[in-house]
């Protein structure tokens, strides 16, 4: 063993043990979605049922329409991610390739409005809607979520790397700003827009504390709220444990799944800073 590899051990241990940390919570779910209530609180600690309890997820969707919670979440969530990036992008390449007045003053503006906590606007934000005549609608969340000041930063720092020689090459062959903009900056940007899209998309699926102000009909619910509805119905009885526990899963299945499938070109656009090697 060489003395690198030596050195690289105490950091692989780390790492295992963190990531442990961070996947027991969902080793626990999916093994108590499976278990009786009794099985859940055992003591002492019981990992595995006697008896897997695969009637706890159709029993779940038979107590609520998570059927329903799942498609409202996925749906809001990939609109606002589309509205999002397309904006962003817009607005990155005007703050990278367009001068104007005011240009470092309307960025670190955007800046600072990102260090507002989220709850300070959400009362203006709640009359803005109101006023929309969008309460206790999907529409209401969408339009209040279509700008992103992560989406605007993340994919203006990725198109400040794009070659400047491309882009003068580009109008040189009398490319506009709207064709330099879709065939030269998002293409040679599309891993860091991608990862950009992904993070997004997580943190829509996942918002629980803006949706459960505005929408108040069960029909509209996210998955969050839903979640959050069937929890308290249900009360605290050990029997009833095992099935939210089910539709906790359930609710956690589309990410696993987004995120196995796509884990590729998330890695690739965290490490290649949003260009091609």
């Amino acid at each position: 063993m060489d003395q690198a590899t030596k050195h690289s051990i105490p950091r692989y241990i780390v790492l295992i043990v963190l990531s442990m940390m961070m996947i027991f919570p969902l080793i626990w779910m999916l093994l108590s979605s499976l278990k009786t209530g009794e099985e859940i609180f055992a003591i002492p600690l019981k990992w595995l049922p006697d008896t897997p309890q695969w009637g706890n997820f159709p029993g779940a969707l038979e107590l609520a329409p998570f059927g329903l919670y799942i498609y409202n979440s996925t749906v809001t969530a990939l609109v606002i991610v589309v509205f999002q990036v397309v904006l962003a992008c817009m607005m990155a390449y005007a703050l990278t390739q367009l001068q104007f007045k005011g240009k470092n003053v309307l960025f670190n503006s955007i800046l600072m409005t990102y260090m507002l906590p989220v709850a300070a606007t959400y009362v203006p934000s709640y009359v803005i809607v109101a006023k929309l005549g969008l309460l206790d609608t999907l529409a209401g969340i969408i339009i209040s979520n279509i700008a992103s000041v992560f989406c605007i930063f993340m994919i203006r720092q990725a198109f400040m790397q794009v070659p400047k020689e491309m882009v003068e090459a580009a109008r040189a062959d009398g490319a506009n700003d709207v064709a330099i903009l879709w065939k030269v900056m998002i293409p040679m940007s599309k891993s860091s827009i991608f990862t950009v899209a992904l993070i997004s998309f997580v943190q829509m699926y996942n918002n629980y504390l803006w949706p459960s102000l505005i929408v108040k009909s069960q029909e509209n619910y996210l998955v969050t709220v839903g979640l959050n509805q069937f929890f308290t119905a249900q009360g605290t009885f050990s029997s009833q444990w095992p099935m939210i526990m089910a539709a906790n899963v359930l609710a956690v299945l589309p990410l696993l799944l987004l995120f196995i499938v796509l884990q590729k070109w998330f890695i690739k656009g965290i490490s290649d800073n949003g260009l091609k090697g």
